[in-house]
């Protein structure tokens, strides 16, 4: 069910932009989301979301933003992307997101979008006005396997679409990469998966590939994915169980020896695994005459 809700903020700010991501001013449009991927870390108890096949819409979004952003006195990336996607399939006509975008474009505020969607494309040249100050377009990829992907990523667009949005974006010049993450113990975390997902996203023009070698369970969360993976792939919730228990989070098998790998494939392909963060211009010298 789509529900409207009347906002009082839309962005949250930290005092120092984040060292994974470079965000600053963190704005979510919609709450819920439509891709409901099994493992998504929304669905836990302290973002209180009631139903997260639900969603929210801020019906208001536009106008706060634009207040808001007049208020800002100190410029930094506004990041899009972490308790819903952007682009869900709703946005395709809400646009809420398109809207926020001009008025980000307008305002010469910064830009990070973190996303499954290839429905970003239509807002390339918007995206290109950003970049003028900075936009980075990150799209969260954990299997180079459409079929896998299509059962831990059920209402997104398969990988193989993602990639191909990547080398639009690419190509038209914009700063591209990956999330590799989450990676899902017993169903992702091996060498195999990790090197194709890196040898695609250089074959596309990933610029960085952002890695975190496993999974949050918590709460909510957990007792979703348990449910899903019993429908899914039977007898892997006991592995599960046995492996991590009650923990807080779960490490992929053989976290270190992955991110090795991950890290001597990213330096042979030329792939950061940093992504460079929004640096603002310096101000002009004043001149003597």
């Amino acid at each position: 069910m789509i529900h409207e809700v009347t906002a009082r903020t839309l962005l949250s700010s930290s005092k120092q932009p984040d060292p994974w991501f470079g965000i600053k001013y963190t704005m979510n449009l919609y709450r819920g989301c439509q891709h409901q991927c099994i493992y998504c870390d929304s669905r836990s108890e302290c973002y209180q979301i009631e139903n997260f096949a639900d969603v929210i819409v801020k019906i208001n979004a536009l106008d706060l933003l634009k207040k808001e952003l007049q208020r800002k006195r100190v410029k930094g990336t506004i990041g899009t992307g972490s308790m819903s996607d952007p682009y869900l399939p709703l946005e395709a006509t809400r646009r809420l997101t398109a809207q926020a975008l001009d008025v980000i474009a307008t305002h010469q505020f910064p830009i990070h979008v973190l996303t499954k969607s290839d429905l970003v494309l239509r807002d390339l040249e918007t995206l290109r006005v950003i970049s003028r100050s900075y936009a980075a377009i990150s799209f969260t990829i954990t299997t180079a396997n459409d079929e896998l992907g299509k059962q831990v990523e059920p209402g997104a667009p398969v990988v193989s679409r993602r990639f191909a949005a990547m080398a639009q974006l690419a190509k038209a010049g914009l700063l591209t990469g990956v999330l590799l993450m989450p990676v899902l113990p017993f169903i992702e975390d091996n060498p195999e998966n990790i090197t194709a997902i890196i040898t695609r996203a250089k074959d596309c023009g990933a610029t960085y590939i952002l890695a975190s070698f496993g999974m949050t369970l918590r709460d909510r969360q957990r007792a979703y994915y348990y449910a899903q993976l019993e429908r899914l792939f039977p007898g892997l919730r006991a592995q599960y169980e046995r492996q991590y228990g009650e923990r807080y989070s779960a490490p992929a098998r053989g976290a270190k020896r992955l991110e090795h790998i991950f890290r001597e494939a990213c330096e042979r392909h030329g792939i950061a695994t940093r992504m460079p963060f929004y640096e603002p211009a310096p101000p002009l010298q004043p001149t003597l005459f």
